[in-house]
């Protein structure tokens, strides 16, 4: 949280620091919308926030942001140079310190169809990364078969923990483990949330073996890696243009071990999606794992075999 309270405004930053220590040790998202009450996201619940701190579910008691505080707050998060970040903000979000993601909204900026950039933004969603170093822990003995790493897809929806098992599937791979010796990583982080990359160096604990391409589109990303690394298993969030499915195949036929993530609720909505259903018919993946919130973030609800066969209980964990 030190890294996110630096970058916001002194007026939000005391407020924050007004919340009660089981909210902060849960946080997971600050919305700030112009005119609009500051909201929070933690566990499984949101609140607005007033401007004492404390939390209320009706949105005329909570401490409105303002314009001005936007302007603040883009100023901080840009070091005043709003340029710097022309290619994040094409994106719709910007990276900071410790990895920590801005989502961003606002006028959208085209140029011949395409998004050039957001301007007049008016609000933002703090998203904040949290490492859990352990968090594969229980998994790591189902992604190995007789020595070898196995293909692996993490399904899961939106904040059910994907990014940090993923980032310690990565971490336990590139340090070794007992179920395996320690392993070349290649990481295409996309969207800068695995490593937490800040000036190309990861801020995340992603292994000592491990290679990281930041802000790099996935499929390119991919081959970039195996032509320059020569990585053992590449590792990558949230694939699902046709091209990211042509560049696990090729990967694979190049003998480098998969491990991605893709959103779904369950292995029946990715398989009838055109791309991921491609994959999984033509077995790219021999282990899916299925995460929830059922039992809090980062639940594994099911672990499913090649054929999409559910693995008994003793098998999965």
């Amino acid at each position: 949280m030190k890294e996110v309270m630096a970058i916001l405004p002194a007026s939000i930053r005391t407020i924050l620091h007004a919340l009660p220590s089981t909210v902060t040790e849960q946080l997971e998202e600050i919305r700030l919308r112009q005119n609009q009450p500051l909201e929070v996201r933690f566990g499984q619940q949101s609140s607005y926030v007033t401007a004492s701190g404390q939390l209320t579910s009706i949105s005329s008691q909570g401490w409105v942001f303002t314009e001005e505080q936007s302007v603040k707050l883009l100023n901080q998060v840009s070091q005043h140079s709003l340029y710097a970040l022309e290619e994040e903000l094409k994106r719709g979000y910007i990276t900071v310190v410790g990895g920590h993601r801005i989502g961003i909204a606002g006028k959208v900026v085209l140029d011949g169809g395409e998004v050039k950039g957001i301007r007049d933004v008016t609000s933002f969603n703090i998203r904040i990364a949290r490492e859990k170093k352990g968090a594969a822990q229980k998994i790591m003995p189902v992604l190995f078969e007789k020595g070898k790493l196995l293909n692996t897809l993490l399904i899961s929806p939106p904040q059910c923990g994907k990014t940090t098992l993923l980032r310690d599937m990565a971490r336990s791979i590139s340090y070794g483990s007992e179920w395996s010796s320690s392993r070349k990583v290649g990481i295409v982080d996309e969207r800068s949330e695995l490593a937490g990359c800040m000036q190309g160096v990861p801020q995340r604990d992603v292994g000592p073996r491990t290679d990281v391409l930041d802000a790099c589109p996935k499929a390119a990303g991919m081959m970039m890696l195996i032509r320059s690394m020569s990585p053992d298993v590449l590792i990558v969030d949230e694939i699902g243009r046709p091209e990211d499915g042509d560049a696990v195949w090729e990967a694979i036929h190049a003998g480098v071990a998969v491990i991605c993530s893709a959103h779904g609720a369950n292995v029946t909505e990715v398989a009838e999606r055109p791309m991921l259903g491609k994959l999984v018919r033509q077995g790219a993946f021999s282990r899916y794992i299925v995460l929830s919130r059922t039992k809090g973030v980062g639940t594994i609800q099911a672990i499913y075999d090649q054929g999409l066969n559910p693995l008994k209980k003793e098998q999965a964990v």
